[in-house]
């Protein structure tokens, strides 16, 4: 029985249409403005010109405390802690002995040792076992409040106008910094940082407190109208947005067997880390190490271009169009409404994953699909 999120009322209520997703009912999409069919594009264009707002309390919410919470944290994550000011985000990895990915994450500091970790559903479990391994004789204390609280994502280019009406701070942080809120006897934790490629917020909450939380955030918003400022959106629409914005996802372009130097993310893997000021090494670092020195992984995740109508789909095999040699794999794939175009990413040799490479995508039923190898990402929001 799939579990059920602090806002599964809200999504019955405005006809959301649930699926299974890893282990959670969740939102796939919703109907439409006065009861018309849903369609997720509808609500991928609603992201990008205003705004939409998503169930995201199926992530899983970690909370690390005691005196030596910052180097647990040094041992676990790709990128420096230390020097982490108080009320900043970090986007990491988390490797297995071989240099994979157990999972990305989001690091935010409180205080010195007071730490809040967002990770991804599928990956909770295992993530709070191998905690426990890598602890060791730290003196640290790791509180699992997935279940004790809530998670809501406020996305698009008009959500700050909506902030903005019950905090005159939130609007002025910047990317990837948070505040702690108390607003009557709600206690709020809000990061703008977001997984769509565009301005918003992403707020914490008590699980028990997400009705009321939910009228203050949307005080004078009607998202049940033909054109709302604000309407709430499912994973079908989250998926191609981050898609657009060149943004990984695990079990796609990120995994266990997938090295973390191939994903294109260098900016949050310091493979030199024990060298830096309080650096310690984190599981995994060796290994990519190895794989540095080697030369670097055989393959990179690149973005692709698809011609014509037909979607590319992850594990679709790609083709050199010389020989029809097998040169990479998709990861994602979709029909980007923003760009009118199929858009893809996938792992492809070195040797072909400049700028411009052709290569053919396999369907794998007899038909091929033209693509062609274009920076990551496709999308970039205006300033």
């Amino acid at each position: 029985m799939p579990l059920r999120t602090p806002l599964f009322a809200f999504h019955t209520d405005h006809g959301g249409k649930m699926v299974d997703f890893a282990g959670w009912e969740m939102p796939i999409m919703y109907a439409g403005p006065d009861g018309a069919p849903g369609s997720i594009v509808e609500e991928h264009r609603q992201v990008r010109t205003s705004g939409g707002l998503f169930d995201v309390s199926h992530m899983g919410r970690v909370k690390v405390t005691g005196r030596h919470s910052r180097r647990f944290l040094e041992r676990l994550c790709t990128r420096r802690i230390s020097d982490m000011e108080p009320g900043q985000c970090r986007y990491s990895l988390v490797c297995n002995e071989r240099g994979g990915v157990r999972d990305d994450i989001i690091v935010y500091k409180i205080d010195d040792d007071d730490y809040f970790l967002v990770v991804n559903a599928s990956n909770r479990e295992k993530l709070l076992t191998h905690f426990a391994e890598i602890k060791g004789d730290l003196v640290v204390n790791i509180d699992d409040r997935t279940m004790k609280t809530a998670m809501v994502a406020l996305q698009g280019p008009k959500v700050m106008e909506i902030v903005a009406k019950f905090s005159k701070e939130i609007p002025t942080l910047k990317r990837y910094r948070f505040v702690e809120k108390n607003y009557l006897i709600l206690k709020l934790l809000v990061s703008r940082t977001g997984y769509t490629g565009e301005d918003g917020v992403e707020v914490v909450l008590p699980a028990a407190a997400v009705d009321m939380a939910l009228k203050l955030l949307l005080k004078d918003v009607d998202m049940k109208g033909a054109s709302p400022i604000i309407r709430p959106t499912g994973l079908g629409a989250r998926d191609t947005l981050r898609l657009e914005a060149g943004m990984p996802l695990y079990g796609h372009e990120l995994g266990e067997e997938i090295s973390a130097l191939a994903s294109g993310l260098d900016f949050a893997i310091h493979v030199d880390k024990d060298q830096a000021e309080r650096g310690e090494p984190y599981v995994g670092m060796d290994a990519l190490k190895r794989v540095r020195d080697g030369g670097g992984p055989p393959r990179k995740l690149v973005g692709l271009f698809i011609e014509g109508k037909r979607t590319a789909r992850q594990g679709m095999k790609l083709l050199d169009r010389a020989g029809g040699r097998e040169v990479g794999e998709i990861t994602s794939g979709c029909n980007s409404p923003t760009l009118g175009r199929c858009i893809a990413m996938g792992y492809v040799d070195r040797a072909l994953s400049d700028k411009g490479a052709k290569i053919v995508v396999d369907s794998g039923r007899g038909e091929t699909m033209a693509a062609e190898v274009t920076p990551l990402p496709f999308y970039k929001a205006g300033k």
